[in-house]
C-alpha cells in the first residue's frame, strides 16, 4: 500500500506533465548542430516541453536552469539571465544551480518542491550543457573550441576540500575503481569476470541506445567486431580496440562527453489532468551528499539516500520496474541497482550477464544506453534520464519499449563530489 504522500508536511503533490530533449551530440564536430548556443540548446527543449503539456511561455510562472559548469563551458555564472529570451520568458522569476552531474536530478528537486510549497503552479525545469567546447574568450561564444583536460582536470579540482582531500589529477582512475574493486573482493569476482560483466552491461545499453535517435554513439559492438575484423564481439571487447583506462575500466564503460539539453513542466498533481491524459507522479525525493575523501561515498549516499525515498512512500525495490542511474563511471550501474535493492546482493553481476538489465530484459535499466552511449551532457544528463523515464512510463518509447509499462521508476542521480539523490516517479493513468 503506497501511502498518501506530499513531499513533506503540509506540502501537495506534483507530477510531471510536459518534457522535451534535444538530441546528445559533439558540437565541436557535428556540422548539423556547430554553432548552436546555451540558449538555443536550452530554448529548444524547453518549448519542446511546453508544448508536449499544452501550454506557451505565458504559462509558466517561473523556471530553473541547470548546468554543471555554466563558468568554463558557457564563460557565465548565472545562465538563466542568459537564456530566457530564447523561450518567450523574459522578466519571469527564475534560478541558475549547478551540482555537478547530480544537477539533472536536483532540477526536478527544485521544481517539485517549488511546487509543492504552494509557491507557483506552473513550473518549467531543465538543463542545459555543452560538454564537448568552451568558448575561447576572443569571440563571440558560438565559436567555441574543444575542451582540454588541461583546462577541465585543475577546474574540478576545485569541487575538493584541498585542505584535508586528495587532488582530483593524482588518483581518478583509483576514485573511479573504488566500488567495483570493494565488490569484486566482497563478492570473489575476480578481474577477468568484472570485465566479462562490465562488457556485457556495456553492449546491452548499446542495444538500446542503437534504437534511441537522441543517443550520441548509436553503433552495436557487433558491428564494430566485424569491422574490425573480429567474429567474436567479446573477445573485441577485450581487444586493444576497447582499452582499459583504469584497473577495471575500459572505454566502452566510459561516459562519452556530448552537448545536449532536456526539460519537463511540473504542476500540483491535483490540476495534472488538465495537462495530458498521462501525468506522473513524482512520489519522493531522497538526497545525500558526502565529500569525495570519504570512502565508499557512492554506495553510502545511494542507500541513504534509497532509504529515504522507500521509507516515504512505504514502496520496496521489489516495486520498482524500472531503474535509470547515473552510469558516468561505467561500474556504478549494476552496483547501484544492487544498493537500492532492484537486483539481490551479490547476484547483479549475473543479472548483468544473463542480459536481465537490458531494456527486453526482466529487469531494465538505462534504457537510452546510459552515459556510455547515450552520451553524458554533464548536468543535462539527469534530466535526459527523467525525459527517459517518462516517455517508458507513457509507453512511448518504440522498439526499445520496456516489456511491461512501467508503473514506477526509480532515479539514482550522482555527482559533483558528490550529491547523490534519489527519485521515485509513479505513473498516474
Amino acid at each position: 500500500m503506497v501511502h498518501n504522500v506530499k513531499l513533506g508536511k503540509n506540502m501537495r503533490s506534483v507530477s510531471i506533465v510536459g518534457i522535451g530533449a534535444t538530441p546528445f551530440f559533439n558540437g565541436v564536430q557535428n556540422e548539423t548542430y556547430k554553432g548552436l548556443t546555451n540558449g538555443e540548446l536550452f530554448g529548444h527543449a524547453a518549448l519542446d516541453a511546453m508544448k508536449d503539456a499544452g501550454v506557451e511561455p505565458r504559462d509558466v510562472q517561473y523556471f530553473f536552469h541547470g548546468s554543471a559548469n555554466p563558468h568554463v563551458l558557457n564563460n557565465c555564472i548565472t545562465p538563466n539571465l542568459q537564456v530566457a529570451d530564447w523561450f518567450g520568458m523574459r522578466g519571469k522569476g527564475s534560478l541558475s544551480h549547478s551540482e555537478g552531474c547530480c544537477t539533472g536530478y536536483i532540477a526536478l528537486e527544485e521544481a517539485v518542491f517549488a511546487v509543492a510549497s504552494g509557491a507557483y503552479d506552473v513550473v518549467l525545469t531543465g538543463c542545459s550543457e555543452q560538454g564537448t567546447g568552451m568558448p575561447d574568450g576572443n569571440t563571440p561564444d558560438h565559436m567555441r573550441v574543444p575542451l582540454t583536460s588541461e583546462v577541465l582536470f585543475p577546474d574540478l579540482d576545485s569541487i575538493f576540500d584541498r585542505a584535508y582531500g586528495r587532488y582530483l589529477g593524482g588518483g581518478p582512475g583509483m576514485n573511479h575503481d573504488d566500488w567495483i574493486n570493494y565488490y569484486a573482493k566482497e563478492n570473489g569476482l575476480t578481474p577477468e569476470q568484472i570485465d566479462d560483466v562490465l562488457a556485457h552491461q556495456a553492449y546491452h545499453f548499446r542495444r538500446a541506445a542503437e534504437l534511441c535517435p537522441r543517443a550520441i554513439r548509436r553503433t552495436p559492438f557487433d558491428q564494430m567486431a566485424k569491422e574490425a575484423g573480429y567474429d567474436d564481439v567479446w573477445e573485441y571487447m577485450r581487444s586493444s580496440h576497447n582499452p582499459k583506462m583504469t584497473q577495471y575500466l575500459r572505454t566502452a564503460s566510459d561516459s562519452c562527453v556530448a552537448d545536449g539539453a532536456a526539460a519537463c513542466i511540473v504542476v500540483p498533481t491535483e490540476i495534472a489532468h488538465k495537462f495530458t491524459d498521462k501525468p506522473i507522479e513524482v512520489l519522493a525525493v531522497g538526497a545525500s551528499v558526502l565529500d569525495a575523501i570519504v570512502p565508499h561515498l557512492e554506495k553510502k549516499a545511494t542507500a541513504e539516500a534509497a532509504r529515504q525515498v522507500f521509507e516515504a512512500t512505504g514502496l520496496t525495490a521489489d516495486d520498482m520496474d524500472l531503474v535509470m542511474v547515473n552510469d558516468f563511471i561505467g561500474s556504478s550501474a549494476f552496483l547501484a541497482a544492487e544498493e537500492i535493492g532492484y537486483l539481490p546482493k551479490g547476484e547483479g553481476w549475473k543479472y548483468v550477464l544473463d542480459g536481465r538489465i537490458a531494456y527486453d530484459g526482466d529487469k531494465p535499466m538505462n534504457t537510452n544506453g546510459g552515459r556510455t552511449s547515450y552520451g553524458h551532457a554533464f548536468g543535462a544528463s539527469g534530466m535526459a534520464d527523467v525525459f527517459e523515464a517518462v516517455t517508458q512510463m507513457r509507453g512511448e518509447a518504440g522498439e526499445r519499449q520496456v516489456k511491461k509499462l512501467p508503473k514506477y521508476t526509480f532515479l539514482r542521480g550522482f555527482g559533483g563530489a558528490q550529491n547523490v539523490r534519489a527519485i521515485i516517479l509513479k505513473s498516474n493513468f
